[in-house]
C-alpha cells in the first residue's frame, strides 16, 4: 500500500510541476504578444506620422527620425539622409499625400521592425503632379527610447497588387 501511495504522490508532484511550467509559458506568450503588438502599433503610428511630415516638409521632424547612416531608395536613385532632407525641405518632390491602403508589419526582436506599406503616393516631382502606387519598405531600428528610419525604399507596383499577411 505504501509503494501505491508514492507513486501517487510522485504522480501529484510531476502533474503540479507541469501544470505551473505551462502557466507559466502562457503567460510568458500572453506578456510577449502585448509588447509585439505595442511595438506593431507604435511602428505603425510612426509610419504615418512620417508620410505627414514629409507632406509638411517638416525637414526638423524627420531628421529626429532618420538615423545618420539611412539610405533612401528611390525610381530615380538612391541617396543617404542629408540628400533626402535637401530633397523634401526644397520641394524637388514634394510628398503632397500618402493614402496608405494596407500595412504589415514585421517584428524581428525589440529593436528591429520592418515595416510594408501599399501607397498610392500624390507628389510634386519636377514641376509635376504625379500619382504612383508603391509598395514601400522602411527598416526601422530602436536607439535608446527613440525609433530610427534606417532606409525607405519605393518599390512601383500595379494597382491590384497585395501584401501578403
Amino acid at each position: 500500500m505504501e509503494l501505491i501511495k508514492f507513486k501517487y504522490k510522485s504522480f501529484k508532484i510531476i502533474n503540479m510541476r507541469t501544470l505551473l511550467i505551462g502557466i507559466f509559458l502562457v503567460v510568458l506568450s500572453a506578456q510577449s504578444y502585448a509588447q509585439n503588438t505595442a511595438i506593431e502599433k507604435e511602428i505603425k503610428d510612426l509610419s504615418i506620422a512620417k508620410w505627414q511630415w514629409m507632406a509638411d516638409k517638416d525637414v526638423n521632424k524627420l531628421a529626429d527620425l532618420f538615423h545618420d547612416k539611412s539610405r533612401f531608395v528611390h525610381m530615380s536613385g538612391t541617396w543617404k539622409k542629408d540628400r533626402e532632407l535637401e530633397i523634401i525641405e526644397t520641394g524637388s518632390i514634394w510628398y503632397k499625400n500618402a493614402d496608405v491602403h494596407d500595412v504589415v508589419v514585421e517584428i524581428f526582436d525589440n529593436n528591429t521592425v520592418v515595416l510594408w506599406n501599399r501607397i498610392t503616393l500624390m507628389a510634386h516631382v519636377r514641376g509635376n503632379d504625379v500619382s504612383n502606387e508603391f509598395t514601400v519598405t522602411e527598416f526601422y531600428k530602436k536607439e535608446g527610447d527613440d525609433w530610427k528610419l534606417l532606409d525607405l525604399t519605393f518599390s512601383s507596383v500595379r494597382d491590384t497588387h497585395e501584401i501578403e499577411h
